[in-house]
């Protein structure tokens, strides 16, 4: 399989001119029912998003691409099993491994549209939970809107490395880059490898060994970060080349909803409705992740006086290390995340996390993007919310774990906040565009 991967990007790179076609069709077959577990789509993704990094399409064609691929293969999917209902199970492939259709189904009466959100990134379940929906007649309308959600999400996931590692390989940059490029993923891969094994293993205190181990690479980068000038530079390069009028505005909004009175609103109103519905400990834990990471980044700025860099005309007075909105981000949506995944199986509640995760990095990376935080700042400011949040949850969990929210809370909680969030931002955009004002 591997000499066919290769001799695939070999023939691509030879080839440009087909290689936008290769991934809408790889991301179509990756999401469509069947042919999406037996073939390694994860794999192809990811090497013809490095091609397409290394110059032959910009990330916005290859994320476009991607999306609109995902898009077909679960539109496809679900039309096998709209018109085949029952009689699904007799087609080639179900006949022989009925527990593909039967996982996924147990999946989608449990867990309903969410199933479709967060299987989105489990890999046995990814293409056939649409089909799934068709053939228990989810509705049409209903199905549309969550898969163009979750196909967002998925195509960022799915492409952003690959593209990323393509477009760094391909600029000149700065001596110094790939070592610590390279420490650095090492690094964050190592706390997340033994996070997830602590987690599938169920372990007691994998709460307390995630904060340990964000914690110290945490203290890492505050040690490290005025040696991380080929990194930060480097990878300000990389995603200062992409910029375009068309999403700047985007980015500007996106960027809002990490705003410190964006954050500060939604996350009391959080934690009032966790009251209001007598979730006391749940409110706890909200309340001390949000209030303490405020404070610890507040105190951290100050501390480390970092200067942004001069990429704006009118830069921001404040200083950039841990970046604020990249704290305040990963700390709503962990805090989210934590709540949505107690009660259910390790698999699930980690996956929940990483859902959570995209927005908060979506978020993060626009500060970059617009020039007003370097790359480490934004990693410090997720691996102080990540510190922060998992010691809480430790603490609050150490004699009795924390119980899951019912449905009936989960309405109130997400409307509500999303609801806040988006409008605040909204409003301050029209305000603020003039502060994201770039050269030239």
């Amino acid at each position: 399989m591997s000499e066919w991967i290769a001799s695939l990007t070999t023939w691509l790179t030879a080839n440009p001119q087909w290689l936008g076609i290769s991934i809408f069709v790889i991301a179509c077959i990756e999401c469509l029912a069947i042919a999406g577990i037996i073939v390694p789509g994860t794999v192809l993704l990811f090497a013809v998003a490095v091609l397409a990094g290394s110059g032959a399409l910009t990330l916005w064609e290859t994320l476009a691409l991607a999306y609109f691929g995902g898009l077909l293969g679960d539109a496809l999917s679900y039309t096998l099993g709209r018109y085949f209902h029952q009689d699904i199970r007799r087609l080639p492939g179900l006949r022989h491994h009925p527990e593909w259709l039967a996982g996924a189904e147990s999946y989608f009466q449990r867990y309903g549209v969410a199933s479709l959100l967060v299987g989105r990134y489990i890999g046995p379940l990814r293409p056939m939970l649409p089909m799934v929906a068709g053939m228990l007649n989810m509705p049409l309308g209903r199905f549309i809107v969550v898969s163009m959600i979750a196909a967002a999400g998925w195509a960022i996931a799915y492409m952003l490395p690959g593209w990323a590692t393509g477009a760094a390989l391909r600029m000149p940059l700065p001596e110094g880059f790939w070592p610590q490029a390279a420490i650095l993923a090492g690094a964050i891969a190592l706390l997340v490898g033994v996070s997830v094994n602590s987690s599938m293993r169920q372990h007691r205190h994998t709460s307390l060994l995630a904060a340990g181990l964000s914690l110290a690479l945490l203290i890492g980068l505050f040690i490290g970060w005025p040696r991380l000038i080929p990194l930060d530079e480097g990878l300000l390069t990389v995603l200062q080349a992409q910029r375009s009028a068309s999403f700047d505005t985007l980015m500007v909004l996106t960027t809002r909803l990490g705003d410190f009175r964006t954050q500060v609103v939604v996350g009391v109103l959080l934690t009032l409705l966790l009251l209001a519905v007598k979730q006391w400990r749940a409110a706890l834990f909200a309340g001390t992740t949000l209030l303490g990471t405020a404070l610890a980044n507040g105190t951290l700025k100050a501390l480390f006086a970092r200067n942004r860099p001069e990429v704006l005309l009118e830069p921001l007075g404040s200083f950039s290390f841990p970046s604020g909105h990249s704290s305040a981000a990963f700390a709503f949506f962990l805090v989210l995340g934590v709540l949505a995944g107690r009660g259910q199986p390790s698999r699930l509640r980690l996956t929940w996390l990483l859902v959570a995760c995209l927005p908060a990095a979506a978020i993060a990376l626009s500060r970059v993007y617009l020039g007003v935080h370097w790359p480490s700042d934004i990693i410090a400011g997720a691996l102080l919310a990540c510190t922060l949040c998992a010691l809480s949850l430790a603490l609050l969990e150490w004699r009795t774990p924390l119980q899951p929210l019912s449905a009936r809370v989960w309405w109130l909680l997400l409307p509500a906040c999303l609801g806040v969030l988006g409008a605040i931002a909204t409003w301050q955009l029209s305000e603020g565009m003039l502060m994201y004002r770039t050269q030239g």
